[in-house]
């Protein structure tokens, strides 16, 4: 699965495309984003990390199949 990562996301993930392995063709975002924690610890540190399919905010319950366009949106500041 490739995912885009932005902002801080894509400091701790080392990227701004990662191609993440998973096993299954379609996980929900709550697994997703479990086993992306696994993988980059600190994102749990983030306070959100939304998640977008196909260029929507996801719920924890969204399906995602491993050819959707999937993105890490972390929070957001400015002036």
């Amino acid at each position: 699965m490739k995912i885009h990562a932005f902002g801080v996301a894509k400091d701790i993930t080392g990227a701004a495309m990662i191609d993440f392995p998973v096993d299954e063709t379609f996980v929900k975002v709550k697994d997703l984003k479990n086993l992306l924690y696994q993988q980059y610890p600190d994102l749990v540190n983030l306070p959100s990390l939304a998640i977008s399919v196909n260029l929507f905010y996801a719920t924890e319950d969204t399906l995602v199949n491993k050819h959707d366009e999937v993105a890490l949106i972390p929070p957001v500041s400015g002036g």
